[in-house]
């Protein structure tokens, strides 16, 4: 009875922390989605890209069930999962996702909590693992880089929400106003730690 609640739950959460990440390309231009927006090119198009391969590689071939989608053996990462390439649309590596995220539910329906699985580019003596360490790793990755994929956004257009159904209209003046309480706080703070020091 325990296993099935928190299948459901993590499995639940899982669709509901995807359908996030992949709303943080809603309304934007094919360049904003793409472009690089920190120093080591993390970008939105490549979060979802990645998040999907993670699935892919995790609910695949972790339990014996290879992802009908072509991937690059996991020996051989180059990182090519983490940005889009010219030649690849957003249409094309939003329904790789769709069909990856099938993928990766038909494993989590089909097996039971405490499946086998093998990871082998885990460190020993980790490997070995199974259906609920995974539902949770992967839950953990996917919120990680939901929170990276909301700054981002925030940074090329203001919007900010954890969903959907939460997404605020920007009070420019209120957001504004707070930023600069925060500033202030953090000048004060460096100037209190400035003077007390010897």
């Amino acid at each position: 009875m325990i296993d099935d609640f928190a299948k459901n739950n993590l499995h639940t959460r899982l669709r509901r922390d995807r359908k996030a990440l992949l709303w943080k390309l809603d309304g934007l231009s094919e360049y904003d989605a793409r472009r690089p927006l920190t120093a080591t090119g993390t970008n939105l198009l490549g979060l979802v890209k990645h998040v999907a391969t993670v699935e892919a590689r995790y609910f695949g071939e972790v339990f014996g069930r290879p992802c009908p989608e072509p991937l690059s053996r996991w020996q051989d990462y180059d990182g090519s999962d983490q940005w889009a390439a010219e030649d690849e649309t957003r249409d094309q590596i939003i329904e790789f996702c769709r069909r990856t995220w099938e993928h990766a539910d038909a494993t989590i329906n089909e097996l039971p909590l405490d499946a086998p699985g093998h990871v082998p580019w885990w460190p020993e003596p980790y490997p070995n693992t199974n259906l609920f360490a995974i539902l949770v790793h992967v839950l953990g990755e996917t919120n990680r880089h939901a929170g990276h994929a909301d700054i981002l956004r925030e940074g090329v257009d203001g919007r900010t929400g954890v969903r959907p159904e939460h997404e605020q209209q920007i009070d420019e003046e209120a957001r504004a106003g707070y930023r600069a309480k925060v500033e202030q706080a953090a000048r004060s703070a460096a100037r209190i730690k400035a003077d007390e020091a010897p």
